[in-house]
């Protein structure tokens, strides 16, 4: 079975992605979308956690070999680039949202030297603003970063073009694609649902996804 669609599959069967085409959720943003991920309920699933963390590993010692750093993003990337360190025995920090208002002001937990070839770890890619930042923080502490490295990406429009325009690559380990192939197989969602949740994927902010 390919990496993409074990993990999709791990993904669905501990809830870390629910499916709801016909009682669609609301994002933050706003979007009524048929999709949600929460990428933080892999931390209480040994098993699955097991194996994302290994293919995480796998993926960043096969796409960036250079590495010597990593770098979770805050609060969801932490705790996975820690295992991630821990398996590849590298050095890891993390970025905070904001830079502290005490002490010293840190935006960046650990050490990050001026020209670290790092990788940063994230859970999930959406948009791609908040990941973006972390990258745009550690260039300015005068980092390398080779890229991106996460668990699920949507896959949307506007968030492959911000990570292009901004030269960074991401590579995730499961995809929405592979997500709905999956949850057909395992009868989350019925075959005739794929239309909509791809109509969705290609434009979010468009609500006619949910009349078809």
């Amino acid at each position: 079975m390919r990496t993409e669609t074990k993990i999709a599959k791990d993904l669905l069967s501990i809830g870390a992605v629910f499916l709801r085409p016909g009682e669609p959720f609301t994002w933050a943003s706003g979007i009524r979308s048929p999709i949600y991920c929460d990428n933080r309920i892999i931390l209480s699933h040994p098993a699955v956690r097991r194996e994302v963390e290994a293919a995480l590993a796998a993926l960043v010692k096969e796409r960036y070999p250079g590495c010597g750093l990593l770098a979770g993003t805050s609060t969801a990337g932490i705790a996975h680039a820690a295992y991630v360190s821990e398996i590849l025995g590298l050095p890891m920090c993390y970025v905070r949202g904001a830079a502290k208002d005490h002490g010293r002001g840190n935006r960046i937990e650990g050490r990050a030297e001026p020209g670290a070839k790092v990788v940063v770890i994230e859970d999930l890619i959406s948009t791609g603003g908040s990941v973006l930042e972390v990258v745009d923080a550690l260039r300015q502490a005068g980092c390398e970063v080779l890229g991106i490295a996460s668990i699920f990406t949507y896959g949307l429009e506007k968030g492959v073009k911000r990570l292009a325009d901004a030269g960074v690559q991401n590579v995730s380990l499961s995809c929405y694609d592979a997500l709905l192939a999956a949850a057909v197989e395992e009868g989350v969602i019925a075959r005739e649902d794929v239309p909509r949740l791809e109509r969705f994927r290609q434009n979010p902010q468009d609500g006619g996804w949910m009349t078809l």
